[in-house]
């Protein structure tokens, strides 16, 4: 696997799991990878997209609703979408580099077995 999408496959479990640290932090590298001619600045604005929209849980937002409800077949409509959009010979670089951060993401998101958030046994099974 190329190390931009297993970094993709890091940044969406830390999204999944709320982790915006640590998801920062693969943002960041991705932006390197990826660097700031035209694609580069789409592909980075798409990945600065999703933890924004999960930082504010914007429900209109696609990836909220993909976290928020796990549902493999919206993933796979989308992906088919975005997929198409990027044959589209009449695409700029800038849009190009956009939907090839969300086919990543939705890549990843379908390569995971477990996409439920694991979370640990504090709450009610903690006594203070």
């Amino acid at each position: 696997m190329p190390a931009r999408e297993m970094r993709m496959e890091m940044f969406l479990r830390a999204l999944m799991r709320r982790d915006f640290n640590k998801a920062k932090s693969h943002l960041e590298k991705l932006k390197k990878m990826v660097g700031d001619d035209e694609w580069g600045r789409g592909y980075s604005k798409a990945i600065n997209g999703f933890i924004s929209a999960l930082k504010d849980n914007d429900s209109d937002a696609l990836i909220v609703q993909l976290v928020k409800e796990v549902d493999h077949e919206k993933a796979e409509q989308l992906l088919e979408h975005f997929e198409g959009i990027l044959k589209h010979e009449f695409r700029d670089e800038y849009e190009k580099g956009y939907y090839t951060a969300w086919v990543e993401l939705l890549k990843a998101y379908l390569s995971q077995k477990t996409l439920g958030v694991k979370r640990g046994k504090r709450g009610a099974d903690e006594k203070a």
